[in-house]
């Protein structure tokens, strides 16, 4: 096989378990990116804390029965595009309501 080294056959199974686990850690980073992306878009477009952030895609994830990444990926393609699927648009403003706006630091109060 190409790329794989001429070892015996317990090494080899040994660097195929170890390329696996390298290739679900760099689908782990990705994620990971696309989620704090969509974390910082939340928080600068509903006015809410990273924390709460975090809890609006959670929320939107569990009402939606999608998974949290793809929620990520559809409001960062949001931004970018002006599109976002009618039932993810529909929680996030639920999620937003419930969680923000938060208090900016030094603003007059919201009344």
């Amino acid at each position: 096989m190409a790329g794989v080294p001429d070892v015996p056959g317990d090494e080899t199974d040994r660097v195929f378990r170890l390329q696996e686990e390298i290739d679900q850690l760099k689908e782990a980073v990705v994620s990971h990116a696309v989620v704090d992306q969509a974390i910082g878009m939340v928080v600068a477009l509903g006015r809410v804390t990273p924390d709460q952030g975090w809890l609006v895609l959670r929320d939107v994830s569990q009402h939606t029965n999608v998974k949290l990444r793809y929620v990520a990926e559809a409001i960062v393609l949001w931004g970018r595009s002006g599109e976002m699927p009618a039932e993810i648009r529909a929680e996030l403003d639920d999620a937003l309501d419930r969680y923000g706006p938060a208090q900016i630091p030094g603003a007059p109060p919201a009344g």
